[in-house]
């Protein structure tokens, strides 16, 4: 009896650890199989191992450099943790399961993932490694653990190309530091003498294989998200997304959802503070932008910049609540509200979530006033058009007011204060909205298909934000 309770015992610590470790996003058979996507390794005697060869030679040459002797040392350290901590000073931010636990529950899982798929070819292959080839010692001391063990592909290499393309993926501003740091990591295997350029070569194309068949998985890209949230909520006074207070010290704020004037007439979701946050490409145009009218008389007045996909929620659950009709007199008076999704005034996703977005007018520093444009901001209806009442490609007035369901125009004075506002924009990297004489998008905006959701602050309790993503 003691004997099989001291069974069931250990097998429900087993089953309790296994519950705790990260499980793949798929299982090795629902992988692609490398032994058929690869290639087999060079044969003796071909050019292919002639050049394996040559920069086995080339490798035993830089382990000279006492300084990249020591980093194939570290990088040949068989843990997450090492490998990780090899790209953080590329990627810009400390990893950690403390610090960065979104981030660090995606690479653990993907790298869980991709790991498997480096078994089977090494079996199959079964290539001699360098240092055994040449009866030679590795630089890094893995001699007995890696002889008699297949060379091809590189486990380390795999590991390290997917970890360099998952980062690029979270933070794609630092895709050129993430990238070379990868490459050295292979080329490292080589120095150490532990694997051949050919070994190193298909596992850049093993992890890019393996790093397409994690994006089919739809709680990797759950998990993706929320990974690239975490980063750019720490990234928040940094070098990624910027107060607008301090990088546009000449713009006046007046942060509509903030406040309950808008056409929810409530603050919205997802606005703790009165400010507006950018991307630092963003911001440092609309700096520019802020200098060229200042030199005119006016300066930049912002109603909204970066906003959260809650507060586009929050856009989405109002419209659909059609019982709902307090600002309708100030901002739709003309619409129902039942046809704001199908004529797109209000959408699932907004551009402003990526970061590179802004809302705002021109305020005429002589007159203390904002300047007429002829509509408020967030108007819905063709008034608020870039192109009513005239071309704005040309700036040429027409006066045609026909499309305004009530009859309404601008005068020509009004046009031409929302081309002053156009033009300057344009001229410093923005592109217009054909939909809302306010709205303008960086052209080269660094996150095109990222959409974020953390709040509109500037002082962030990241513990607090963690938890809660």
């Amino acid at each position: 009896m003691k004997r099989i309770l001291c069974f069931a015992a250990l097998l429900l610590t087993a089953a309790a650890t296994l519950a705790q470790t990260p499980q793949p996003f798929f299982k090795t058979e629902e992988l692609p199989d490398l032994i058929q996507c690869l290639p087999a390794p060079p044969q003796k005697g071909s050019p292919a191992f002639q050049y394996d060869l040559q920069r086995y030679a080339w490798g035993k040459q830089q382990r000279k450099d006492a300084q990249r002797a020591e980093q194939v040392k570290q990088d040949a350290v068989w843990t997450y943790e090492a490998l990780l901590g090899a790209f953080e000073e590329a990627f810009g931010m400390h990893l950690s399961p403390e610090d960065t636990p979104q981030i660090w529950a995606l690479m653990d899982r993907s790298l869980r993932t991709v790991d498997q798929m480096r078994v089977a070819p090494k079996a199959y292959f079964h290539r001699i490694r360098p240092f055994e080839y040449f009866k030679e010692r590795t630089l890094t001391g893995e001699d007995d653990e890696l002889r008699g063990e297949g060379s091809y592909p590189s486990g380390h290499t795999i590991r390290s190309w997917l970890t360099g393309l998952l980062l690029e993926q979270i933070n794609p501003a630092a895709a050129d530091a993430i990238s070379a740091r990868a490459w050295t990591y292979g080329e490292n295997r080589v120095i150490a003498g532990a694997h051949w350029q050919s070994d190193v070569d298909a596992s850049r194309v093993a992890a890019s294989i393996g790093f397409s068949r994690l994006q089919t998985s739809p709680e990797f890209r759950e998990m993706m998200v929320r990974a690239q949230e975490e980063f750019c909520r720490l990234s928040i006074g940094r070098d990624y997304f910027v107060s607008l207070t301090e990088a546009v010290p000449d713009a006046i704020l007046e942060v509509r959802y903030f406040s309950t004037y808008n056409f929810v007439g409530t603050r919205v979701d997802g606005y703790q503070m009165p400010t507006a946050l950018m991307t630092r490409e963003a911001a440092d145009s609309l700096r520019a932008v802020s200098d060229d009218v200042m030199r005119l008389g006016y300066r930049l007045k912002i109603y909204d910049a970066y906003r959260p996909q809650e507060a586009v929620d929050h856009f989405v659950r109002w419209a659909a609540d059609r019982s709902d009709t307090a600002m309708k007199d100030a901002f739709y008076p003309d619409l129902d509200k039942s046809v704001l999704f199908e004529q797109e005034y209000i959408m699932a996703k907004s551009g402003h979530t990526r970061g590179s977005t802004v809302d705002l007018t021109l305020f005429d520093m002589r007159s203390g006033k904002e300047v007429d444009m002829g509509g408020t901001f967030d108007w819905f209806g063709p008034e608020s058009h870039p192109d009513f009442c005239g071309d704005p490609e040309t700036g040429t007035y027409t006066g045609d007011g026909s499309a305004s369901p009530a009859g309404r125009s601008i005068t020509p004075e009004q046009f031409a204060n929302r081309i002053i506002l156009r033009e300057a924009m344009l001229r410093h990297g923005f592109k217009p909205l054909d939909s809302e004489w306010w709205h303008f998008t960086l052209r080269n905006e660094p996150f095109p298909d990222r959409y974020f959701n953390f709040p509109v602050t500037e002082e962030c309790d990241y513990d607090e934000f963690i938890h809660k993503y």
